[in-house]
């Protein structure tokens, strides 16, 4: 890895949420979640008594590079145990658990885990066992419940589908990701005088063949070329693109009026 690699590692970094997965059953799945969470970051996972045991073969191999998850885990043989230092916890469920708690969409939970955390607070989330999910004593001890916006006919998410959805959210309420960037391949955005230039030019060669026409919509026919244009975020190779695509054309086929 490059120094400037590093750099943009360290940025990642942080005081951040626990990963709790609450007797997970499958190494794979264990594996996969910590290959989620260190995608976007997070590298605090604790496992409650898992069903194979620990340390987990099938889980290191899943998790193939995000050895810096699972060398770190915490394991314990209870909840209680594992969210004891926690100041909030969450816990992810598809199903209503007739519990009294503020139900929050997964961005709400991570605006709300990012202001706690950056307080000082230990946050943690709890996942539940692949088949039946968290428990009514383990939510009985989160403060909120995050319930996801599945289709109702299906609502059952992978464990680690879940953490991704999570660790994705928590990363993206940092805000340093763009929402759209345009990548312009060695060249620029297209100078106002490089877009008229271009203008004039297919202007001239439509001219020439008599595409204004009839005479009385000229006008209007040539602003609307000019707007429809002047839309497109045309770099300055894509101008030279259209110049000689206007160049072939007429050269290829030449017409009179």
């Amino acid at each position: 890895m490059s120094g400037t690699d590093h750099a943009k590692a360290a940025e990642w970094g942080g005081p951040q949420p626990a990963i709790v997965l609450v007797e997970p059953q499958m190494g794979e799945n264990i594996g996969a979640a910590a290959r989620a969470m260190w995608n976007f970051g997070l590298e605090r996972m604790r496992i409650v008594n898992p069903r194979d045991g620990w340390p987990n073969q099938k889980a290191v191999t899943m998790s193939s590079g995000a050895a810096r998850v699972i060398d770190a885990v915490q394991v314990t043989q209870t909840t209680e145990e594992a969210v004891q230092d926690l100041n909030y916890v969450f816990a992810t469920t598809a199903r209503g658990r007739d519990l009294t708690k503020p139900v929050v969409t997964p961005e709400r939970a991570m605006e709300q885990a990012r202001a706690m955390v950056a307080e000082g607070q230990n946050v943690g989330i709890l996942f539940g066992p692949e088949r039946s999910g968290l428990e009514n004593p383990d939510i009985a001890r989160a403060n909120a419940i995050i319930s996801v916006p599945v289709n109702p006919a299906f609502a059952s998410l992978n464990l680690a589908q879940c953490v991704l959805l999570l660790a994705y959210e928590w990363h993206r309420q940092q805000g340093d990701a763009a929402p759209e960037v345009l990548e312009l391949a060695g060249t620029k955005h297209a100078e106002a005088i490089e877009i008229q230039k271009l203008s004039e030019t297919l202007e001239a060669r439509l001219e020439s063949v008599g595409f204004f026409w009839p005479d009385h919509k000229a006008e209007s026919m040539v602003t609307n070329l000019r707007n429809m244009i002047s839309r497109m975020p045309l770099t300055q190779a894509d101008v030279r693109m259209f110049h000689g695509v206007i160049k072939s054309l007429a050269d290829k086929h030449p017409k009179s009026r």
